[in-house]
């Protein structure tokens, strides 16, 4: 999402770095360029000001002019003030009071507020709660059983709505069956509408009254840019929401929204939905964000998403058979597998510091195919060739090519990545780390 911005701002860093001492009329330059990219990401006009006007304070300072790197202290500066413009820290969800507990979704149709019913649950539970999903947008009847449906595949209770109810009867009655079915936690799935009205207003601020929710979180658009905040100001002003989930955040917008809504409403971002996967929803972390947006990665998350998609006793053992050099080609596939869970591999890539701003690694096409084709080749394998490569002739290739639906060279493709991940890992434990450094790149 935030592409356009980060090359602008990397350009302009670049050509401050390239200042053996910065000059007031230095930081000026750049920062009317900052200014431009700013705005040109659709960051609010009043927002853009006061973040130019903090930056400019900060870096026309003593400590920035004596600095043996100006150009470096300036991009801390940019960083430091961009994460206070989202918030400083991460905001998290709100869960207090006598159980069950409600959190209320609100949002305009086509936000993604349904689907995002289901993520946030499904966070709520690997944080060891019982969650209710409760479909209570009786207006458009897909959303009934759409809900339904996505409590369906990931495992989760719902409430057995209908279009014919009141909405705040399905609340009252969501309440009570979550209690009779051991649930903590009510997830609202509130009606949307095209535009702000006074009667969505209404039947909202009905159902917060009569469920007095713990948190009340606007999902909002972010490919609608200034709309989002301006929508985020309405919602706040009749409900007093405790803070909002951007969606749709791995879109081409281009992400003015992300660092507006807190310094307009007041209101932090808590998560943001970053595709249409339910593993695609994760905590909004402003440093984090920042330091996306300014291309020094976000190692954090990557660290995260990796721990939660790894089991602590498959690891030990793999280590084990790595040590041995007994790494077969099923422990290959569960690897990919395992990278798969954690999301786009382009996106993953990004949080790694300095690949967004490698010109290299920018342009590189990533095809997520290839992953489900190394499946699909191990799968067609029998269970001693997995174990066993070096036993895999042509005539097995041409078998396992056939089976898997792929080419020959697919195969061959797949088998000579194999052997040099054997290699390296042979190598690295006969000689450790210096030994590979005739082997990386760099």
């Amino acid at each position: 999402m935030f592409e356009n911005l980060s090359d602008k701002l990397a350009s302009v860093f670049k050509n401050l770095k390239g200042h053996g001492k910065l000059s007031e009329k230095n930081i000026e330059d750049a920062l009317k360029e900052v200014r431009m990219a700013l705005l040109e990401a659709d960051v609010h006009y009043k927002v853009t000001k006061n973040f130019i006007a903090s930056v400019k304070e900060r870096a026309i300072g003593q400590e920035v002019m004596k600095s043996l790197t100006p150009g470096q202290q300036v991009v801390k500066i940019v960083n430091d003030c961009m994460t206070e413009l989202m918030g400083d820290s991460h905001s998290d969800l709100v869960i207090a009071g006598e159980k069950p507990v409600s959190v209320m979704l609100a949002g305009l149709q086509g936000s993604g507020k349904t689907t995002t019913a289901g993520k946030l649950a499904l966070y709520i539970r690997k944080k060891g709660k019982n969650p209710y999903l409760v479909p209570a947008d009786v207006y458009r009847p897909a959303a009934i059983l759409q809900l339904k449906k996505v409590a369906s595949q990931m495992g989760l209770p719902v409430f057995d709505s209908s279009p014919d109810m009141d909405p705040v009867d399905i609340c009252r009655k969501a309440r009570v069956a979550a209690q009779q079915e051991g649930c903590d936690v009510l997830i609202i799935d509130t009606a949307g509408r095209l535009h702000i009205d006074d009667e969505l207003m209404t039947e909202l601020k009905n159902i917060k009254k009569v469920l007095n929710p713990s948190d009340i979180l606007l999902v909002a658009d972010a490919m609608t840019g200034q709309d989002a905040v301006n929508i985020a100001g309405s919602f706040n002003e009749a409900l007093d929401i405790g803070g909002v989930i951007l969606t749709k955040m791995d879109g081409d917008a281009r992400g003015g929204a992300a660092l507006s809504i807190k310094a307009v409403t007041g209101k932090p971002i808590k998560f943001i939905g970053t595709g249409e996967k339910s593993s695609a929803f994760e905590p909004f972390h402003p440093d984090r964000m920042a330091s996306r947006i300014l291309g020094m990665g976000d190692v954090l998350s990557l660290v995260e998403k990796a721990t939660e998609m790894v089991d602590v006793q498959k690891a030990a053992e793999l280590e084990k058979k790595l040590r041995k050099n007994q790494f077969t080609l099923d422990d290959f596939k569960d690897q990919m597998i395992s990278i798969r869970k954690m999301g786009s591999i382009g996106d993953l890539l990004k949080m790694i510091p300095g690949v967004s701003t490698n010109k290299h690694f920018k342009n590189m096409e990533v095809d997520e195919r290839e992953i489900l084709r190394i499946e699909a080749i191990i799968s067609s394998m029998t269970p001693e060739e997995r174990r066993k490569h070096g036993i895999i002739n042509g005539s097995r290739r041409k078998r396992i090519a056939m089976g898997s639906g792929t080419k020959v060279q697919d195969v061959n493709k797949l088998l000579k990545n194999y052997t040099q991940v054997m290699k390296m890992m042979q190598k690295f434990n006969k000689g450790g780390i210096r030994s590979l450094r005739g082997m990386l790149p760099f």
